[in-house]
């Protein structure tokens, strides 16, 4: 699939965002849920904070597939996941 990038103004929490678009005269709704997994402020090594990304991706409903990871910003990332579309 193509991508189109879209800027999303800044997320609280976990949300999800729906967009609708037409492809070739198609009219499909995609899907996407933005997830903020925090850390601790503490935490000394990075390691730490791979592990935790990990754990969210891996433990993340299989519906919904990984599409971004966002830039750390005070104890935060923002990970993007798009919900997979059923054959049709």
């Amino acid at each position: 699939m193509k991508e189109i990038t879209l800027q999303i103004p800044v997320l609280e929490a976990e949300q999800n965002v729906e967009i609708d678009v037409r492809i070739n005269g198609r009219r499909q709704v995609l899907k996407y849920r933005v997830e903020i997994v925090e850390f601790e402020a503490d935490a000394a090594e990075k390691k730490d904070s791979v592990d935790v990304l990990r754990r969210v991706i891996r433990e993340h409903d299989p519906d919904w597939q990984l599409v971004q990871i966002g830039v750390p910003m005070n104890h935060k990332i923002p990970v993007t996941f798009r919900q997979k579309q059923l054959a049709q």
